[in-house]
C-alpha cells in the first residue's frame, strides 16, 4: 500500500505518493502531466512494478491538483513545486541514487529542475510541441540537460512522435530514446488494444526504465561541491 506525505511549497501543499522497495538501491521521483495526476498509466505502472526490482518510487502531486484544480497557474509554479518535491525526496532517501522525471509537463519540469546530483532523468512522453504546432518547440529544455536522459516516446504521440524527437535530438550522447510503437501521448493502451500488445508495452516500458536506472546507479556520483 502506498504512503502519502504532505509537501509544503510556496503555492500550497503538494503531496508525495510513495511506493517503497524493501531494500532500495535507487529512488525515482515522477511528476504528472498538466491535466493528469499521479495515477496515469505510465506512472502507475512504474510505481507498482519498480519496487519489486529494488527501486523506490515517489510520485509528486502538484499543489493545484491537491487543491482540486485541473489547470496549473504558471510554469514557475510547477517549478517551485518540483523543487520542493526534490528536497522532500532527498530528505526521505538521503543516501540513495536519485533519478527524476515524469510524464509530459512533469518531464519538462524535471528537465528544468535537474542538477548534477541527479543520476539521470526518465522522461515519459516529452511534449516536443503542441499538437499541430511543430514550430513551437520545447526542445531547448531537453537539450539543456547534461545528465543521462532516457526518453520513452509513443510512435503516435501528437505532441511529437518518437521519429520527430529522434530527428530533433540528433546524436546527443547523453540522450537515449526508446519508441513505444503506436502508443499515443498517454502511452496507455485502449480497450481495443490486444492483450498481447498490452503485455508487451508494459514489459518494454518497465524493462527500459529499470535497465537505465540500474546502469546509471553503477556510475560514480557527482563530486562534492558540483553545482
Amino acid at each position: 500500500m502506498d504512503e502519502r506525505v504532505r509537501v509544503e511549497t510556496p503555492d500550497g501543499p503538494g503531496e508525495l505518493v510513495l511506493d517503497e522497495a524493501e531494500s532500495p538501491g535507487a529512488v525515482l521521483l515522477l511528476g504528472h502531466g498538466a491535466g493528469g495526476d499521479v495515477d496515469g498509466w505510465d506512472l502507475g505502472l512504474l510505481a507498482s512494478r519498480l519496487p519489486a526490482l529494488g527501486v523506490s518510487v515517489a510520485r509528486f502531486r502538484q499543489p493545484y491538483r491537491v487543491a482540486g484544480k485541473r489547470i496549473y497557474s504558471s510554469r514557475p509554479g510547477l517549478d517551485r513545486g518540483w523543487v520542493s518535491a526534490l528536497a522532500a525526496v532527498r530528505g526521505v532517501w538521503p543516501r540513495l541514487p536519485l533519478f527524476a522525471g515524469g510524464h509530459s509537463a512533469g518531464a519538462r519540469a524535471a528537465c528544468r529542475g535537474v542538477d548534477a546530483h541527479q543520476r539521470g532523468l526518465v522522461l515519459l512522453s516529452f511534449p516536443l510541441h503542441q499538437p499541430g504546432k511543430p514550430e513551437k518547440s520545447r526542445l531547448d529544455e531537453l537539450l539543456a540537460v547534461d545528465v543521462p536522459v532516457l526518453v520513452v516516446q509513443g510512435g503516435a504521440d501528437t505532441f511529437g512522435t518518437a521519429a520527430e524527437l529522434r530527428e530533433a535530438v540528433g546524436d546527443r550522447p547523453n540522450v537515449r530514446l526508446v519508441e513505444i510503437a503506436d502508443a499515443p501521448h498517454s502511452l496507455a493502451p485502449t480497450a481495443r488494444t490486444p492483450p498481447a500488445v498490452v503485455d508487451e508495452r508494459e514489459r518494454r516500458v518497465l524493462w527500459v526504465v529499470s535497465a537505465f536506472i540500474e546502469q546509471q546507479s553503477r556510475q560514480p556520483p557527482a563530486p562534492a561541491g558540483t553545482p
